[in-house]
């Protein structure tokens, strides 16, 4: 068994989830996906797209916002 020190808890917590948020909306952009493949009008077909686009920012930005909030060393 090892010892895990507060730091060590507190890097996997914040660690687990960054990839919570990428695995989040992965999902969601299989599911805008999903939405543009079955729909059969253009409402719903561009619901899908819009979701898939802010799956992609999302996928894009909310991990690196939040290791740049959680930057170790300097001031935060």
């Amino acid at each position: 068994m090892t010892d895990e020190t507060p730091d060590d808890t507190q890097a996997r917590n914040r660690w687990l989830a960054i990839v919570a948020t990428r695995i989040a909306a992965t999902a969601g952009a299989v599911l805008g996906l999903i939405l543009v493949a079955r729909a059969h009008d253009w409402p719903t077909k561009g619901l899908g797209v819009a979701i898939v686009l802010a799956a992609l920012y999302l996928m894009a930005v909310v991990p690196l916002a939040l290791a740049h909030r959680w930057r170790s060393g300097g001031d935060a």
